[in-house]
């Protein structure tokens, strides 16, 4: 079908890169050279008899893909990103961070359903229009660093919890990146302008800390005005994450169905889940049998278990 939007966005029969690839031989060397010149700089330690690396082999290849394997621009995104961990203590602000401010701070972002798509990665779903007027005015009244600090928390909780787990269950395939749908149905043009620095905010932070963890962005009941929206979002992402942004448009619910099985997708995008976007994620039966029920607050998934932060 032809674009709809230039710039990456588009209107598609199939959403591109659903498929977790697993790392071919020149990705593996690459990888391998990419610790050597990490360690070389202090970045990075291998694991050891008695303790683990200090990085994951996910975390790194995702620093590789967002700079395509160019590993000295990698190392530089890399270093950027622990010198930003350092400078805002993200492991202990994650720790430490109070749970039910946390739970409280999801309402503002996008929110993990509980279910997967067909690849494994799990689904998550943004609603602008649940950020109504008294929402909003929550949300600015909240300190711009204390709404920073929410959005590390939530970012620390998808990589160190949501990702590891859906891993667990992909086995081997590692999982290491989400599939998201926006909703801007009843979207007004004015509330969109008075949330674009809080949404720039955490696009760019994202893209520069957490790269890689965006697989496809199906967006949904577009308004009449989103070309006038994505002049002002383009620019936001870099080139690769705008690649993966596609419209849908009103009728989602036959495109998001090539991706997802028809009972892990919400009902009001045309599946079987009755699950709505102010609600707490709704669990698959696969996952359910490893953690019983979504756990609160800051934790994370190590060796198939739920651990405390």
């Amino acid at each position: 079908m032809p674009d709809t939007l230039s710039n990456g966005t588009h209107e598609e029969s199939v959403p591109a890169a659903i498929i977790s690839i697993p790392v071919s031989d020149d990705g593996a060397q690459s990888l391998e050279a990419f610790k050597a010149k990490l360690r070389n700089a202090g970045l990075y330690q291998p694991a050891s008899d008695d303790t683990a690396a200090s990085h994951d082999d996910i975390t790194l290849l995702r620093f590789l893909r967002a700079r395509r394997y160019d590993i000295d621009k990698a190392q530089k995104q890399f270093s950027d990103t622990e010198a930003w961990r350092k400078q805002h203590n993200v492991d202990e602000l994650f720790r430490t961070f109070e749970v039910n401010e946390m739970e409280s701070a999801r309402r503002f972002y996008p929110r993990w359903t509980g279910r997967r798509d067909k690849a494994g990665l799990p689904v998550y779903v943004y609603r602008l229009a649940s950020l109504d007027a008294p929402l909003r005015k929550e949300l600015e009244s909240v300190p711009s660093d204390r709404r920073y600090q929410r959005i590390v928390v939530l970012y620390e909780a998808m990589t160190r919890f949501v990702l590891p787990l859906c891993s667990h269950l992909a086995a081997p395939t590692p999982v290491s990146s989400v599939t998201t749908i926006i909703d801007l149905e009843q979207v007004s043009l004015s509330a969109m302008w008075s949330l674009r620095s809080h949404l720039q905010v955490a696009s760019t932070m994202a893209t520069a800390n957490y790269p890689e963890t965006l697989s496809t962005i199906a967006i949904v009941n577009s308004p009449s005005f989103f070309p006038t929206i994505w002049n002002w979002i383009k620019t936001w992402f870099d080139e690769g994450t705008r690649n993966k942004i596609h419209i849908l448009g009103k009728d989602p619910g036959p495109t998001l169905r090539l991706l997802i099985d028809e009972r892990d997708i919400p009902q009001s995008y045309g599946g079987q889940l009755p699950w709505k976007f102010e609600d707490d994620p709704d669990l698959d039966d696969a996952i359910k049998k490893v953690i019983d029920e979504m756990p609160k607050g800051p934790v994370l998934f190590v060796d198939g278990s739920t651990v405390k932060s």
